[in-house]
């Protein structure tokens, strides 16, 4: 029996470091313009929360949750913006980023002439993208408590649901990525995530949408992510947060999966 389970222990340790090679050489090519780049993917959504959850919110007064209790707007607003900019980090990584490296850096082409496999890549390349994903939400989150939107308590509580949401959509966006042909394909991948960001019970609740509508706004991922991290920043309860936990990590699973097994194929070819 233990001859059986020790080469598979040993498998997925030489594989886990694998992973975190991939992780460290994007750390040691970071430059000093890349970190502008990560700061634009907080500032964004910092700005969306002053000018609309705070200055708009003194004309729109209280929206009602999904248990009927009534929030500031700016509360309200919040939990959506950090659920956002988790979306947004972790996409970019693994979108534009990851399309560059593959496509015409050709960097992964190197990397499998060492004992480095394509599901190593994915999951390294998804560590890192949940590495500037959690740190856009530790920074927002930050904020949340500084303009007393939540408590340190709560905020500490919605970070871990901050980092599934970062793993899911990083995950989502490599999968996506190895189907893209060329840089314009990611205009339709732009405009689907503004629509997201637009229509997941961003601004109002997805009960003010008409009921075909709202159905449809409830099954898409961003939604079930603010829906978790407002119910986690908020303070409510409820079985309805399993069901967004489970659907980011199915998510996450099938994105690794798709992406490594596309990856294999274009890579082998």
């Amino acid at each position: 029996m233990v001859t059986l389970i020790l080469p598979r222990l040993v498998d997925v340790s030489a594989a886990s470091r694998r992973s975190a090679s991939v992780v460290e050489r994007n750390v040691a090519a970071l430059k000093s313009v890349y970190w502008l780049l990560l700061l634009s993917g907080f500032v964004e959504p910092l700005l969306y929360l002053l000018s609309i959850g705070v200055g708009v919110g003194t004309l729109v007064g209280d929206l009602p949750l999904p248990d009927g209790r009534l929030v500031p707007y700016a509360e309200f607003v919040a939990p959506a913006m950090l659920a956002s900019s988790a979306m947004t980090g972790a996409l970019a990584e693994t979108t534009f980023n990851f399309f560059g490296k593959m496509k015409y850096m050709k960097l992964y082409d190197g990397v499998i002439a060492t004992p480095v496999r394509p599901f190593e890549i994915a999951l390294g390349e998804l560590g890192w993208a949940m590495l500037r994903g959690s740190a856009y939400s530790a920074a927002f989150l930050g904020v949340m408590v500084a303009l007393d939107l939540t408590t340190v308590a709560r905020a500490l509580t919605a970070f871990p649901a901050a980092a599934l949401v970062g793993f899911a959509f990083g995950a989502l966006g490599m999968a996506l990525s190895t189907f893209m042909r060329s840089w314009q394909d990611f205009d339709l991948m732009g405009s689907a995530q503004f629509t997201l960001f637009l229509f997941s019970g961003t601004f109002v609740p997805a009960q003010a949408y008409p009921t075909l509508l709202h159905w449809l706004i409830e099954v898409t991922p961003l939604y079930r992510s603010v829906h978790l991290i407002r119910g986690l920043a908020l303070g409510g309860s409820g079985w309805s947060w399993l069901l967004d936990v489970l659907y980011l990590l199915a998510m996450m699973a099938l994105g690794l999966l798709v992406a490594s097994r596309r990856m294999g194929r274009l890579l082998y070819r």
